[in-house]
């Protein structure tokens, strides 16, 4: 977007998709954990492929579509707003583990599930339960660490948000400093009373 800034609105609009995909792959990942913990360790037949078909449908259909969300909404807003793709290191840091998870997600995951589903339709044991958890837990790990970075926010900028920031004369020190989206208003009974 090159120098292109988000209006107020297309912000907040982006804000709201980005979190609510972002919690959304968290949630997912925690679900496919789930059934891949029951899949791993239950005795039952029936209980193993509902799990194993339960996690498909999620790697198939949900998981993929919040992954990719989440990383486009995340580069919007990163080009469209002061905070930049490379300015800052958290954000840095999100665009390449969500980049890294999403790839992992098509490439490692979904097969791993299908796999799982394959052999037990055939009536046979679950091959290996790696396949249906370690996958799970480390998505779920790298988006707990990706949610604690962004509500925290921490490293300061990178050498190169260090150069623009210095340059701008009347630049503010604080980290949220060119987030106006941060800033509160008054209630308005409290603007109405102050001015009677």
């Amino acid at each position: 977007m090159g120098g292109v800034k988000l209006s107020r609105p297309a912000r907040r609009v982006l804000v709201v998709v980005h979190a609510v995909a972002s919690a959304g792959w968290l949630g997912l990942s925690l679900g496919l954990l789930a059934l891949g913990a029951t899949a791993a360790t239950t005795a039952s037949a029936v209980t193993l492929e509902a799990a194993v078909r339960g996690m498909k449908l999620f790697a198939d259909w949900l998981v993929l579509p919040l992954a990719l969300l989440t990383l486009s909404s995340g580069v919007l807003l990163a080009l469209g707003t002061p905070w930049g793709l490379a300015r800052h290191r958290w954000v840095y840091t999100k665009f390449w583990l969500t980049l890294a998870t999403t790839t992992a997600t098509v490439f490692a995951l979904r097969p791993g599930v299908n796999a799982a589903v394959a052999a037990v339709a055939a009536g046979g044991p679950l091959p290996d339960a790696g396949d249906v958890l370690f996958g799970p837990a480390v998505s779920l790990s790298a988006y707990v660490f990706m949610t604690a970075v962004s509500l925290l926010k921490p490293w300061g900028p990178t050498r190169r948000g260090r150069g623009p920031r210095a340059a701008t004369p009347g630049a503010h020190a604080g980290r949220d400093a060119d987030m106006t989206f941060h800033r509160r208003r008054a209630p308005t009974a409290a603007r109405t009373t102050a001015g009677s």
